[in-house]
């Protein structure tokens, strides 16, 4: 048996543990609670919602881009969306950047609706919490070592997702997976700002073009220092904000915490940049004030897993079916690479592809799953999946298949998918077609 320290306090055991309570871990802990598993929720910070909750204010990937938008995602983050609708703080928002139908929401009540659909669940929630390490026998993952300001402690369980981002349960556990940048260089970071105080409607008939010729002449009068030139700003859910995705940082390895802390100081220096370029360039943010930081720094792209099945550019480009299908995904390639414009390339005919199932399970190691933008992906595939929608969906899927794996005593890459996908359609997945 595997052994951490003799003075760790034992947590009673649980069926199914999540590691990580972003979009794609509430949503995984939800599924495998509704499935009747006892769950256990970890997460660092002090609420659910992860980057949904931290960095952005529009779920993407729900809905396919084009004149013929699709809806591909369902279930359990549709119940996200009615609640946040409900309370007056979701809406539709047509995407002219290229990235389809967005669903724009109030951040701040985001985590509310989390802790309450989990909460309703049963699941037992441990915020302030980080996985140190994973417990091991016989070559399968059977709990974790965790640690908050109470001390350090040991949680068994039958099986664990690890829905971290950055797959961090995965590593500790040995699971394959891509050097960081060895092959492709990772996706940039943004720290994300709201500014107050706009004028809307003035700010709203400035069109993308016309920000991004702006840009171009602020750098070009060599006043300003914007090294994205692409950027994009929108609407919110409140009068008189606006949001943004404007700054870009180049960093190799974004899990060297040296490396990510020098981004975070930097990517609020571009912000303040930013921020000044709008208030003194561009029609209706003359009396614009800087409003929010994200929490954190954004983070595109970390460590992608080697899973059963590995997805891929082709399989994206050419709207590929797999029988093991437990979600679906047509938002395009969008790459957001170290230069100063994003790279973007479309299912054709406003198509979707499948998300196999062996995308979430990890090669070499017994007892795991994994959800969310650390899946079995190629740089460009992972491109496309990362959308928050489809984290919910992998999530979903995660989630009712560590049910149905802890429930029948079968390692999660045994799980009968014929069965996890009727599960999957009885939670309201949308696994084929769309609407």
């Amino acid at each position: 048996m595997y052994t951490y320290m003799t003075n760790c306090t034992q947590l009673p055991e649980v069926d199914v543990l999540v590691v990580g309570g972003g979009s794609a871990g509430a949503t995984a802990a939800i599924a495998a609670a509704r499935q009747g598993a006892r769950v256990a929720l970890i997460e660092r910070y002090g609420f659910l919602g992860g980057t949904g909750a931290m960095v952005l204010d529009t779920f993407y990937g729900f809905y396919t881009p084009g004149d013929k938008s699709r809806k591909v995602v369902g279930g359990i983050p549709d119940e996200v969306v009615d609640r946040l609708t409900a309370e007056g703080a979701a809406m539709l928002r047509p995407n002219t950047y290229g990235a389809g139908t967005g669903v724009t929401y109030d951040p701040e009540l985001l985590k509310v609706i989390w802790e309450e659909l989990v909460t309703e669940a049963g699941v037992q929630l441990l915020l302030h919490t980080i996985c140190l390490d994973v417990l091991r026998e016989d070559g399968a993952v059977c709990g974790a070592i965790l640690g908050n300001k109470a001390g350090i402690f040991a949680i068994r369980a039958k099986v664990m997702v690890d829905a971290s981002g950055d797959a961090d349960a995965a590593a500790k556990a040995g699971a394959p997976f891509e050097p960081i940048g060895r092959d492709e260089q990772v996706q940039s970071l943004t720290t994300t700002f709201r500014l107050c105080n706009v004028d809307v409607e003035r700010a709203k008939a400035v069109n993308k073009q016309e920000l991004w010729d702006r840009m171009k002449a602020a750098n070009q009068s060599g006043k300003y220092r914007l090294p994205r030139e692409d950027g994009s700003v929108h609407i919110t859910t409140i009068p008189g904000f606006m949001a943004t995705n404007m700054v870009r940082i180049s960093v190799p390895d974004p899990t060297d915490p040296l490396a990510l802390s020098q981004a975070e100081v930097e990517g609020r220096r571009q912000a303040l940049e930013y921020a000044r370029f709008l208030r003194e360039c561009v029609p209706g943010y003359e009396r614009s004030q800087l409003a929010t930081f994200s929490t954190q720094i954004g983070v595109r792209e970390t460590r992608r897993i080697y899973g059963e099945y590995r997805l891929t550019r082709e399989d994206v480009l050419d709207a590929r079916r797999f029988p093991d299908a437990v979600a679906q995904c047509g938002a395009p390639i969008e790459d957001h690479h170290a230069g100063a414009g994003t790279h973007w390339e479309y299912v054709p005919d406003g198509g979707t592809y499948d998300i196999p199932y062996r995308c979430l399970v990890p090669r070499l190691v017994d007892g795991l799953l994994v959800a969310g933008r650390c899946l079995s992906a190629t740089h460009a595939a992972h491109a496309s999946v990362r959308s928050i929608a489809q984290c919910m969906a992998m999530g979903q899927a995660a989630g009712a298949a560590a049910a149905l794996a802890a429930r029948t005593g079968t390692a999660p890459r045994h799980v009968d998918t014929g069965v996890l996908r009727q599960h999957l359609v009885k939670l309201g997945a949308v696994l084929e077609g769309g609407a």
